[in-house]
């Protein structure tokens, strides 16, 4: 199977404090983006909070997923690991019940270097069994890919993807799609800057916005594909008061926070991490007013 190419929209995993998976909440989510035939499931990525789950929650995750249905769209699920070990042990939970692809982030809590990062890949890749999508996020993680490090992961067996920030868009798409092997898929992520992403020739949009309102980024997406930029620019400031809450409050507080005043689940994010009150909070209720009804439905 090809990478998929569009839109990859990432729903939060609805979770009770006590870290166990919401398994109907989780359904209702999917079943969304199925509806909006979304291009992508990604399932457990940062926005799924994977790290602040357990090895059977997470297969709890995928398999309540798989179970709703995706309508076809290929399920890309977050595996990362602090350890290489556990990362394939996860890997292979996700091919055993039915995901697509794996996209692995470079958890780490001990500064790595190169030959490090490569290594786990490529470990991951050969022994997890499933394709990967390299994950450079490092604002969380505070390691950067170089484009000689990701031009080298991406001539490995088995790893057929990258999703970057979408400020890296411009130059990764100008300089290093020369040194990638044929097929292998650009994205981004970074809501807010992403539509500038797809203008540019990205190949997806990894989009933390898409897990809740799916029908609100998939315009967008639809726009590009047929040439309409300046449209797909309109359609983006119409969605510039949600990308402010995302820079100020961090996108996952807003999207839980999103799910849970549409009545989708009942959650709030993992401990340490507080939920939205008050103002914020207000904010985002008013943002979503403020979308048509068949964006927010």
């Amino acid at each position: 199977m090809d990478f998929p190419r569009g839109l990859a929209a990432y729903p939060v995993t609805p979770c009770d404090a006590s870290g166990r998976v919401d398994a109907p909440a989780l359904r209702r989510l999917v079943g969304r983006l199925r509806a909006a035939k979304v291009d992508a499931v990604g399932l457990l990525g940062s926005t799924g909070t994977y790290l602040y789950l357990s090895r059977a929650e997470r297969r709890r995750a995928m398999e309540a997923a798989l179970e709703e249905g995706t309508g076809g769209a290929p399920l890309l699920v977050g595996i990362g690991a602090l350890r290489t070990d556990e990362a394939v042990k996860l890997a292979q939970d996700a091919k055993a019940v039915g995901a697509d692809f794996g996209l692995l982030a470079m958890a780490s809590y001990t500064s790595l270097t190169e030959a490090e990062v490569c290594e786990h890949y490529v470990t991951v890749a050969r022994e997890g069994g499933l394709p990967l999508c390299v994950y450079d996020n490092p604002a969380a993680t505070h390691f950067a890919f170089t484009p000689e490090l990701l031009a080298r992961l991406a001539q490995e067996p088995g790893i057929v993807a990258a999703k970057s920030p979408a400020a890296l868009a411009a130059g990764q798409l100008a300089e290093l799609r020369p040194r990638l092997k044929a097929g292998f898929s650009l994205g981004y992520s970074g809501d807010w800057a992403t539509t500038e992403a797809l203008i540019s020739g990205a190949d997806i949009w990894h989009s933390v916005l898409g897990g809740t309102l799916p029908l609100a980024c998939g315009r967008i997406v639809a726009a590009v594909r047929r040439g309409d930029l300046a449209e797909a620019r309109r359609l983006d400031a119409e969605l510039a008061e949600i990308w402010a809450l995302f820079r100020e409050a961090g996108s996952l507080r807003v999207v839980f926070a999103m799910a849970e005043l549409l009545g989708i689940a009942s959650a709030a994010p993992p401990r340490p991490v507080l939920p939205l009150a008050g103002e914020s909070l207000a904010r985002v209720k008013a943002a979503l007013e403020a979308l048509p009804d068949d964006l927010r439905g």
